[in-house]
Order: C-alpha cells, then sequence, then structure tokens
C-alpha cells in the first residue's frame, strides 16, 4: 500500500532495519507457537497413555525453555517496534510542521486551523499505531494461521480440512463489511475534524462569546458537533456488531467440529489422543486470527482514512515558492513598482491596473474605503499571493525572481490585527532579529512609543505577555507589534492600520522617530487618518480595486474627491464650502 511505504520511508535506515527485524521475531514466535502443543500431544501419548513417567520432566522443562524464550522475543519485538514508530512520529511532525511554515496564504486560507491540529495530532498517532501494533499483529495473524493450517493438514488432512473449509465463509463477512467501512471511517474523521475547529474558534475567541454573551449558543454547537463525532463512532461500531457474532459463531464452531469430527476419528483409530489434543490445543491458533480479524480491519481502515489525511498536508506543494533561479539580493534598498498590477481571489476581482512607483525611503500612503484592495497591496509586495496580471517589483526585481526568505526579510509588517506571541515584550519585540541587545530592543521600543508603558509592567521587558497579547490594550499591543517590524531593520517598512487604536500625541511622536530612523527605509502606510497620511510623498486613494486618485496631500485636496471629503468629516468641515480648505 502506498501509505505503507510512504511511512516506512520516513524512518532513519537504522530504524527501518530494527522494524524488519521486528516483524521477523513477530514471524518466529508466532512459530513457537507449534512447539508447546506438540510437546503436549506426546505428553499426552507417550507419558500419560503409556504410563510411562520418565520423559515427563524433559518434555516440561523444555515447554517451560520454549516459552521463556517466545515471551523474551516478544518483549524485545515490542521494544524495536516502539522505537521504530516514535522515530517514524517524530520525523513525521518535524516534516509536517515544516511543510506548514513554507505554505502559502490560499493553504491557509482553505484550512481550518482545527483540522490542521488534528491531522498533527490524533491522525499521525495512528500513523504510529499501525507501526507500532497494527503490522504486527497482521504478521502474527497470518504466519500462525498458515503455519498451523499447514502442521495440522500434516498430523491429520481430514480434520484439518474440515477446520479450513469455515474459512471461506469468513472470506465473505470481511468482504461484505469492508465494502462500506471506508466510507464511513472517513465521516468520523472529518466529523473529530469539524469538533476540534470549532474548540479552536470558541477558545481563540472567547473574549468575543463573552462579550455577546453567547456561551449558550457556543455551548449548543459544540454539542451538536459532539454528538455528530458521537453518533459516526457508535455507527461504525453498530455495523461491526452486526457481523461480529458471524464471527464468532464460525470461530466457535471450529470447537465443535474439533471434538465431534476429532472423537469419531480418535475412536476409529485414525486420530491418537495426543493428536486429538494438539488439534484442540491449536484450535485457537485457528479461531483467534479469526476474531483478531474485526479489530484489525476497523484499525486497518482507520489508518488509511488518517494515513491519507496526513500524506495530502506532506505531499502537498504550495503554489507560491522560489523560481528555479532567483536573483540573489544582499538588503533590500526599498524602491516598489506596482506595473498595471491585477489580482483576482477565486474569481473575485480585488485589484485592476494599478501602477504606481516608491523610490528608497520616500512614504507612500493608501487610503480608500473598505474592501478597496488596500491590504491586498501588502500581500503581493510580499508575495503572500501572486499577481493575475503585471508585475510587482521591488529594487527593479520581480518579486517572483526574489528569493521569498530574502524578500519577506527585507520588509517589516505591523498591522492592525496583532498578533503576539506567549512570550515576553523583549521576545516579542526581538521575534524577527534574535540578535538584538537588550539596548537595541529598548531603542525600538523608544521609537515606536513602547516604552512609555511597557516599565510599569510587573517585571518590565522580561514580562510574559499572554496569547495574542491579553493583557495588553489595543494600543499598546500595536506599538509592541511596530517595534517588531522596526527591529529587523527593513528596506521596507508596511504600517497597515498600525496606529489606529493609539491617541494623536502618541502618533505624532511616532511619525517624528520614523523620520529620524537610522536606516534607510521606504514606508507603505495604510490608515483612514488623514493625520497619517498627509506628510508622505505620494497618496493613493483606492476605490473598487483601482487608484480613483494620486497626489501630495495639497494636490489631493485640490481634487475635491475622496481624501477631501475624508479631510473635511475628520476635521468638522462642512465640504460644501467653497472656502472649506
Amino acid at each position: 500500500m502506498e501509505q505503507v511505504k510512504w511511512l516506512c520511508s520516513l524512518m532513519d535506515k537504522r530504524y527501518r532495519r530494527t522494524h524488519v527485524l521486528a516483524l521477523v521475531i513477530s514471524a518466529i514466535t508466532s512459530l513457537m507457537l507449534l512447539v508447546n502443543p506438540t510437546l503436549t500431544a506426546r505428553l499426552v501419548d507417550e507419558v500419560i497413555v503409556a504410563q510411562n513417567p520418565a520423559p515427563l520432566m524433559g518434555l516440561l522443562m523444555t515447554m517451560l525453555a520454549v516459552k521463556v524464550v517466545r515471551e523474551a522475543m516478544r518483549y524485545l519485538m515490542i521494544v524495536l517496534l516502539e522505537k521504530g514508530s516514535q522515530n517514524m512520529l517524530y520525523n513525521l511532525r518535524r516534516r509536517l510542521y515544516r511543510r506548514m511554515q513554507f505554505q502559502d496564504m490560499r493553504f491557509f486560507d482553505q484550512h481550518r486551523t482545527g483540522d490542521l491540529m488534528t491531522r498533527m495530532s490524533a491522525d499521525t498517532d495512528w500513523c504510529r499505531h499501525f507501526l507500532s501494533y497494527i503490522d504486527y499483529m497482521i504478521t502474527d495473524s497470518v504466519v500462525m494461521a498458515v503455519s498451523v493450517s499447514a502442521y495440522l493438514f500434516f498430523v491429520n488432512w481430514q480434520l484439518a480440512l474440515a477446520l479450513v473449509l469455515v474459512t471461506p465463509l469468513l472470506m465473505l463477512i470481511t468482504k461484505v463489511y469492508s465494502k462500506g467501512a471506508r466510507r464511513m471511517f472517513i465521516d468520523m474523521r472529518d466529523k473529530l475534524a469539524e469538533m476540534n475547529a470549532n474548540a479552536q474558534e470558541n477558545i481563540a475567541a472567547n473574549r468575543v462569546v463573552k462579550a455577546f454573551a453567547r456561551e449558550e449558543y457556543e455551548k449548543d454547537c459544540f454539542d451538536a458537533r459532539s454528538r455528530a463525532y458521537r453518533d459516526a463512532n457508535l455507527d461504525i461500531n453498530e455495523r461491526w456488531l452486526r457481523f461480529y457474532p458471524f464471527i464468532e459463531i464460525l470461530a466457535n464452531a471450529m470447537t465443535f467440529i474439533t471434538v465431534f469430527l476429532g472423537g469419531l476419528l480418535m475412536i476409529g483409530g485414525r486420530l491418537t489422543p495426543g493428536e486429538l489434543t494438539l488439534f484442540t490445543s491449536l484450535n485457537w491458533a485457528l479461531s483467534t486470527p479469526m476474531r483478531n480479524l474485526g479489530n484489525l480491519l476497523n484499525d486497518w481502515q482507520r489508518f488509511l482514512t488518517c494515513a491519507t489525511k496526513v500524506m495530502q498536508l506532506d505531499v502537498g506543494t504550495p503554489a507560491i515558492r522560489d523560481a528555479e533561479q532567483t536573483t540573489p539580493h544582499e538588503r533590500v534598498q526599498g524602491k516598489i513598482e506596482f506595473r498595471d498590477v491585477s489580482f483576482a481571489y477565486d474569481g473575485q476581482q480585488v485589484l485592476k491596473n494599478v501602477s504606481f512607483i516608491a523610490e528608497p525611503g520616500q512614504t507612500v500612503a493608501v487610503m480608500g474605503p473598505t474592501g478597496s484592495g488596500k491590504t491586498t497591496l501588502i500581500q503581493l509586495l510580499a508575495r503572500c499571493y501572486d499577481v493575475t496580471r503585471g508585475q510587482v517589483l521591488v529594487d527593479d526585481c520581480d518579486v517572483r525572481s526574489w528569493k521569498l526568505q530574502e524578500l519577506r526579510g527585507g520588509i517589516g509588517t505591523a498591522t492592525q490585527d496583532v498578533f503576539l506571541f506567549s512570550d515576553t515584550v523583549e521576545g516579542n519585540i526581538a521575534f524577527g532579529n534574535q540578535s538584538l541587545t537588550e539596548q537595541e530592543v529598548e531603542d525600538f521600543a523608544r521609537r515606536a512609543a513602547a516604552d512609555e508603558f511597557i516599565p510599569e509592567l510587573s517585571e518590565g521587558y522580561d514580562t510574559i505577555i499572554g496569547e495574542r497579547g491579553v493583557g495588553l490594550s489595543g494600543g499598546q499591543k500595536q506599538r509592541i507589534a511596530l517595534a517588531r517590524a522596526l527591529a529587523v531593520r527593513p528596506g521596507i517598512l508596511v504600517m497597515d492600520d498600525t496606529t489606529s487604536a493609539v491617541d494623536m500625541e502618541t502618533e505624532q511622536r511616532i511619525q517624528h522617530e520614523l523620520r529620524r530612523l537610522p536606516y534607510s527605509c521606504t514606508k507603505l502606510i495604510i490608515a483612514q487618518r488623514i493625520s497619517s497620511v498627509k506628510d508622505a510623498d505620494l497618496i493613493l486613494i483606492l476605490k473598487d480595486g483601482e487608484i480613483a486618485e494620486r497626489g501630495t496631500h495639497a494636490q489631493l485636496l485640490a481634487q475635491r474627491g475622496y481624501y477631501y471629503e475624508t479631510y473635511c468629516l475628520q476635521n468638522g468641515i462642512d465640504p460644501e464650502e467653497k472656502e472649506a480648505v
């Protein structure tokens, strides 16, 4: 199977060898099951029936030795299987995590966090379960059934044939059961992903839930998904229980056949008491694989379902990746050019024929109504998405010819929706540049006006802040995010409504500090406040994905369009007045 080959390829070479060794040990220990029943048959015929105690001690000691050796080998087998499966799991999780780190934005647009977490946890654990349990149980069952059947045919072909004739009925039951089981396991796996996704979203949005007093509603939503997952499990169990009685009947029928037909053969002198004991002792070795078959089928189907989900992550190739031939750059110098850029997402046009140039060190501001495509400009600049038509150039080089790490490493981004890690304040500021000294961290915090509140925190820069910055105000989080963007000393600084939650006085201080940065930096500012953009070298007004107005603050006021109306609105001026400005 493709999934099995893929899993084995994830194990280190030495662990693959030990895993094969473990399966060989499994086969050997299954064959050893023939020894003690054979010795028991001799004990019956040569000791009990013959009334000869001489061979008794030798037979018993041999049986004990076989038992001890087999158990020791089984212990070694389990150790080897666990080491191999854990090595595979470690490599798999590392590989999946690395894959996700380099996936493009469309991948995360299309996959919910809860589903990805399910693949990284429950699904990968089922892959480990296959290597640590399912494959050796299959080996055990096959070797046991084949070897016991062959041996019993050697002892007495008539009784052995009667027992083996049960097998076709078992195969028929198995085929009927497996027909719809795969689909049911896929449905159960999807229900688990939905339940986990719902829980993850609720935990992440706990403040919104509490703000709107929607706890009961969210509880009911989770209950519905939890019931769906429970019902999917019950449906699978119910399906198996419909077949389980038939398998048990067939397994018990083998005992009946052994006693009835074996008794007749012994009465007729064609079977010794010891051989009948042998058949009785090995009867379980034929019936046990039958009884295990249902559980193995369930585990096998679940493994295939989970492994397929995990493989989709592993073999998926991001659409946004380095080109085969890239142009090396030491540092982003800061020139930006959008050349007749159009972009559509899932068939919906977002940008149309956008063109502008920002020279190194200049400041370009973008304004416009909600949904006009402002944030999309940033995403195209950092090549989170590729343009549908046209070119985005940085330093006169198409972004598709840049190495992604060099391009994005030269762009510092601070957005309105801030994500801070569960780390210290210093750790969050130095996230993009781990080589910063304590003094440099404090300097960038000062330039982002974050030094006003950081010293007042319980442990200053060593204060652990909660996930997503819980415990800080919106303006405080934005200033830490700005400090983080400045700390990478970017050639291009992108500010997407970064100061929307700070007061006017703090915003003026930040703008003053941005004009005095110790390195050359082109600034791309997206904002709704006139105060944030009025000093820009170029202001663009986006409307319906197109540039409707462009120019400096004075030029746009003179055009009396969207920018002029926004200016009047924010300054309490009647736009109808001829001398408004």
